[in-house]
């Protein structure tokens, strides 16, 4: 990337702010799918780029609910950023995490004090959980967003049936085997529906005071049905696949109250009730990362309430074309020519594409044409339910073509096996896959080492 002091880096182009006496040095806050994508668009243009993330790989992240259920280890959704970049000389990959952005010395601050400087800079920071204003429920409800969410739900979730073979109570230990997940998205379908097989399927035999078949797991909705993104058909097959699986819908039911033994639910007649769960998991919201109200503060650019920064058709920010934000921070509209401009979901192909297209837009600057807005491509949505069940709304150019139960399923671990980063995590994924689909297995059900047996809370 450039030169190094004790204190800052920064390319030579960047140490003036002008990319007059040397390569244009662009830095890239995240190494996300949009991250990703940013920099491999650029990776052979006459730039130099910096890759800033505050973890060491990237995530795939559609499957991480496949590694907090034992499903997948770890290494088989995740990649080394420094193995993905290890081909493209102009990139340097740094560790850290981003406290602050300087706009006007543009610069960016990294937590242990180091200074990059930058003459176009790509945000791509994600997003994170949000709790709506209850922090508070985050330490017994946790979400699902990082590896180290993924080891945590598994070791709840393993540890819940171990504790529960020791408890002799009956109500702590039915209490034990109540799992609630919260949110009825595509993460909380899923994770509700693997819940209920891992329950069923692959610890049954395995132990001798409980009958792991008999767990409760419940999947709790604040809205009128699952899956509120796909067509209300759709909802309703997925919510008909759920129960056949065994899973607990709770619909119209808003959360209240989150602690160590259980939760609190508001139901549709406006009356209280209490589910003594020791396992929770949080798929109700998400937020941008915190690093987006400190860029609108920097830039006076907007911000919205989930903490996203409001961009310019072109991805940029207005009153400063050198920073684009792309993926989850931004609150980006689609710009298509003879329709008014559309919200760009939340999801991994608008976050690739955004990040394309912010890597476009910057070339194009430094080539003096024109920017482009940015067109959101939707081919649809999908999210899988369970064993030979799952839904699949795809846009084609014919009309949306719809799906669901084993057909779906089928595409479903086709598409998710085909957008894996690397021949081996595809090789892994199949044959993990084809193991736990003939033999119900998840192997993957290691937890750390504890200094004494699980105790009943």
């Amino acid at each position: 990337m450039g030169r190094m002091t004790s204190s800052s880096t920064r390319s030579p182009a960047a140490s003036s702010g002008s990319s007059s006496a040397a390569r244009p040095h662009i830095v890239i806050i995240g190494c996300g799918f949009g991250g990703l994508e940013a920099t491999r668009a650029l990776h052979r243009a006459e730039v130099d780029i910096t890759v800033i993330d505050k973890t060491n790989h990237h995530l795939f992240q559609p499957l991480l609910y496949q590694v907090a259920t034992a499903g997948l280890a770890a290494p088989s959704i995740a990649a080394p950023v420094r193995v993905l970049f290890r081909r493209y000389p102009n990139v340097t990959t740094l560790l850290g995490e981003v406290s602050s952005v300087d706009p006007a010395a543009r610069k960016v601050q990294l937590k242990d004090g180091m200074q990059i400087g930058y003459d176009h800079l790509i945000v791509a920071a994600g997003a994170t959980h949000s709790y709506f204003g209850r922090d508070d429920w985050a330490e017994n409800a946790p979400g699902l967003k990082t590896l180290a969410d993924a080891f945590d739900i598994r070791r709840r979730m393993l540890m819940s049936f171990e504790a529960a073979e020791r408890e002799t109570d009956p109500l702590r230990r039915r209490a034990l085997l109540t799992f609630a997940v919260i949110g009825a998205g595509p993460t909380g379908v899923e994770m509700a529906g693997t819940m209920a097989e891992i329950a069923q399927h692959t610890l049954s035999g395995e132990f001798r005071r409980i009958d792991p078949g008999s767990a409760e797991v419940l999947l709790i909705e604040g809205g009128a049905r699952v899956l509120q993104a796909m067509p209300e058909v759709l909802s309703q097959k997925a919510l008909v696949q759920l129960q056949k699986l065994g899973v607990q819908v709770r619909l119209d039911s808003r959360v209240t109250g989150i602690d160590g033994t259980g939760l609190s639910i508001q139901v549709a007649d406006g009356s209280s009730q209490r589910i003594d769960s020791h396992c929770i998991v949080w798929a109700a919201g998400v937020a941008a990362s915190p690093l987006g109200r400190l860029l609108g503060e920097a830039t006076g650019a907007a911000v919205d309430r989930a903490g996203r920064i409001k961009v310019e058709p072109d991805l940029s920010l207005a009153g400063h074309p050198e920073i684009s934000v792309v993926g989850d921070l931004a609150a980006a509209m689609s710009h298509v020519p003879g329709k008014d401009p559309t919200p760009v979901p939340g999801v991994s192909p608008g976050a690739k594409q955004m990040g394309r297209t912010a890597a476009a837009n910057i070339l194009a600057r430094l080539a003096g044409r024109a920017t482009q807005p940015f067109r959101y491509r939707d081919y649809g949505n999908l999210a899988t339910i369970g064993r030979n069940s799952a839904v699949v709304d795809l846009a084609t150019p014919f009309g949306p073509l719809r799906m669901s139960g084993r057909i779906a399923w089928q595409f479903w671990l086709f598409a998710h096996v085909y957008f894996l980063i690397g021949f081996r995590n595809r090789l892994v994924v199949l044959m993990d896959w084809a193991s736990a689909y003939w033999s119900f297995q998840r192997y993957a059900r290691v937890v750390p080492n504890l200094k004494e047996p699980p105790r009943p809370q």
